[in-house]
């Protein structure tokens, strides 16, 4: 099988990883990829948004499945795109069409959602330009803390928690009134808070059937004791020491199973990943977002204690035959450590040499690329979370101890990391 991976991160680097250990991966192709990836197949030089070139790739190779990394590609539709080409009629692609996409692109349509489908999640409003003043004078009386949220996508920044509400309402305004996350926060939506511990559970969908994946805990604020601004993920753990058969059986009754029957009962055609965001509040699952892809740095974790072969399984998933699937897991506890850039979140620099990749030991330890590029045949950062070093162990604290040690290893210019992931549950 020919496969197109579309995507430049680390989760795209594990997909990568995963599928070429499939003996049905005849060749690989990843659009653009990264340094990690071009270890795993072929990098092409192709834009996320230039579906017209990642039309003809498809063609050229003879590509017959495309698997689609991020969510700006599938906001904007390039599943529906490809499989109305009539060169691709026998393409099959993972990942929603533009309609269910809308569960990651729009927080307003994914809180109607999971209203109209009695999914338990945080109360909530809307608002616009044309209701701005209403929304001040909701702000205003609202409990503390207050969450707001640009309705579009806005790389993973459009969340903000304020502690009181001349702050919120400062936000609410920058938002609307001066497009702080530009055409994203046209619309807010405004949450009540909701205090408990963040999961996160992943289900491939057939557009019928579905399969629960490995579930994982990722760490978003930049520093140590969960303190300083939310990244794009600074490391993850999987299994979650909390969630027990019990919670578990709640998340898929309560969360998952009405997600499912409520794709399919609205007549959307969801075939691919589904990322439930999830809050635990006094043992009871609520749900925050969804994703219509694999999270990052999650899959790094996730992928990795999946034992079955994922081109099978996505191959299964484009045939409607998930229910014919069983997940099998390795029990073995995996977590990740992100490296990140001087000055990520904020300003960095990029272009630095990155040393020591050859030196971690391959028997723990797996090296994902997030940010990098090859330069003179070398790896060079080429974004603010360059890589991650994901390790195997009995325990979070094993596994977290491994991934540092080996971490160590490796330099770059402005080199950091968080040396605390997983440390409440050490």
């Amino acid at each position: 099988m020919q496969i197109l991976l579309l995507g430049s991160g680390g989760r795209e680097h594990a997909l990568a990883w995963k599928l070429i250990q499939s003996p049905l991966c005849e060749k690989l192709f990843i659009a653009p990829g990264n340094a990690g990836t071009a270890q795993c197949g072929t990098n092409l030089s192709i834009p996320l948004t230039d579906f017209d070139a990642i039309r003809d790739a498809c063609i050229t190779h003879h590509i017959d499945l495309v698997i689609v990394g991020p969510e700006e590609p599938l906001v904007k539709g390039i599943t529906d795109f490809l499989i109305n080409t009539p060169e691709l009629e026998n393409l099959d692609v993972i990942g929603p069409d533009k309609t269910g996409a809308q569960l990651e692109g729009s927080k307003a349509f994914a809180k109607s959602f999971m209203m109209r489908h009695n999914i338990p999640t945080a109360s909530y409003r809307e608002f616009t330009l044309e209701n701005y003043q209403e929304g001040v004078q909701y702000i205003t009386h609202h409990a503390l803390p207050i969450v707001m949220k640009a309705d579009g996508l806005a790389a993973g920044k459009g969340v903000v928690i304020c502690e009181n509400h001349l702050e919120a309402i400062a936000e609410f305004e920058l938002m609307i009134q001066r497009a702080k996350f530009g055409e994203a926060s046209k619309k807010v939506v405004i949450e009540q808070f909701l205090k408990g511990i963040e999961m996160s559970v992943f289900v491939l969908m057939d557009g019928k059937n579905y399969v629960i994946l490995p579930e994982a805990k990722d760490y978003k604020r930049v520093g140590e004791g969960d303190t300083g601004p939310n990244t794009g993920g600074m490391g993850a753990i999987s299994p979650v020491p909390f969630a027990d058969n019990t919670l578990m059986n709640k998340i898929e009754e309560k969360v998952i199973r009405p997600t499912v029957d409520g794709l399919i009962k609205e007549g959307l055609e969801y075939r691919g990943f589904i990322f439930f965001g999830l809050m635990i509040a006094d043992g009871e699952p609520y749900m925050i977002e969804y994703n219509c892809r694999m999270g990052d740095p999650e899959t790094e974790v996730v992928i990795p204690r999946l034992k079955n072969d994922l081109v099978a399984l996505l191959s299964a998933a484009t045939r409607q035959e998930l229910n014919k699937v069983t997940i099998e897991t390795d029990q073995r506890t995996v977590c990740t450590v992100v490296a990140v850039s001087g000055g990520y979140p904020g300003d960095y620099q990029k272009g630095f040499e990155i040393t020591g990749l050859n030196q971690i030991n391959p028997e723990d330890s797996i090296v994902f690329h997030m940010g990098t590029s090859l330069e003179d045949g070398k790896a060079v950062t080429n974004g603010g979370r360059v890589l991650c070093v994901t390790s195997y162990g009995r325990s979070v604290y094993d596994a977290v101890e491994i991934s540092k040690e080996e971490m160590e290893k490796i330099d770059f210019k402005g080199m950091g990391y968080r040396a605390d992931i997983g440390y409440e549950f050490e």
